[in-house]
């Protein structure tokens, strides 16, 4: 049996996203090999927001954690995670809903990025009588060109800021670098160490000066591997948990498990060479070039998983289908 077929496929409704525990279970084993160790990562949980996969993360010794917004934060409270970081800056009500959830879940340790003394101050003032601090991070742009700091020298003042701002405790910095996306693992390994090099400037210029440096998060998917190879750092990927066809072809040296399918079903065939499927814009995003999903059938082809042209023609009022991501965000 492939490892994407269903013994009770006729009972599962379409489109319904398919996660496999296995596949995400070796994923995370091998995460934790590239790491060194399960206290070298903070995964980014963006992906998936499961705490079914947090928990299979917390038994394999991982502890720290990453999120995109504050439903995610919550997700992974809830879920029992020590250590959350949220890796935006918030503004307006987001700062009392994070204060908040921060008072909700005394249990969890929580953090969040900043790259500007207005955002740190309007933070301060709403922590500023909690009996714990909340955690922060300096954000830095090492050429993404997104969010953070760019400037080292703006960097260091405003981390002398965050230093003495009452209510807040500096962690250390944080990088994401989006932009490594080189297909030629020597010319991404360039990439990749260029942005991790200004990361390590500023902090050694801020150790020079007299701060603290708890930590340094940096990273994502594509970088993961290379920047296994710094010491002292914590590592962010995301899409390694669940894998997508996209970065299985664009990144064949990360050697991870597709873990996640959408089962779909042939819902028409008005012409024997046209199918229509249930697995529109709803269940499949479209801000990606097509084709957006690769198809696996529930009869095995030759090949054994992909079947060609003629055999989609072949398919059926009614049978299931699979579809692999080309991109899990």
């Amino acid at each position: 049996m492939a490892w994407f077929e269903l013994e009770n496929a006729s009972e599962v409704p379409s489109p319904s996203l398919l996660i496999f525990a296995d596949r995400v279970r070796e994923n995370l084993a091998r995460m934790v090999t590239i790491a060194g160790g399960p206290e070298r990562l903070r995964p980014h949980v963006k992906t998936h927001k499961l705490p079914q996969i947090v928990r299979l993360s917390i038994e394999l010794g991982i502890t720290r954690f990453k999120c995109a917004t504050l439903a995610e934060a919550e997700m992974l409270a809830k879920a029992r995670a020590p250590d959350v970081l949220l890796a935006y800056q918030p503004v307006g009500p987001n700062v009392q809903r994070l204060k908040a959830l921060f008072d909700a879940h005394p249990e969890t340790r929580f953090s969040c990025l900043l790259d500007d003394a207005p955002s740190a101050l309007a933070l301060s003032s709403a922590f500023a009588d909690s009996e714990r601090a909340l955690g922060v991070w300096l954000d830095v742009d090492v050429g993404m060109n997104r969010t953070g700091v760019a400037d080292p020298e703006v960097a260091q003042a405003l981390y002398a800021l965050l230093v003495e701002l009452p209510g807040l405790f500096v962690r250390g910095l944080h990088a994401y670098d989006g932009h490594v996306q080189a297909r030629d693992l020597t010319e991404r390994t360039a990439q990749a160490n260029a942005a991790f090099a200004r990361l390590d400037a500023l902090a050694d210029e801020l150790k020079r000066a007299g701060f603290p440096v708890e930590a340094r998060v940096i990273g994502g998917s594509p970088s993961f591997k290379i920047h296994a190879q710094h010491g002292g750092v914590e590592l962010g990927p995301g899409t390694t948990v669940l894998w997508d066809h996209g970065y299985g072809t664009n990144f064949p040296d990360l050697e991870f498990l597709p873990a996640a399918l959408v089962l779909t079903r042939v819902v028409s065939k008005p012409t024997d060479n046209r199918l229509c499927l249930d697995l529109g814009y709803k269940a499949i995003g479209s801000e990606g070039p097509p084709p957006r999903v690769q198809l696996r059938r529930r009869r095995p082809t030759r090949d054994g998983e992909l079947a060609d042209r003629g055999a989609w023609a072949r398919a059926a009022r009614g049978e299931v289908l699979k579809a692999l991501v080309a991109r899990l965000t």
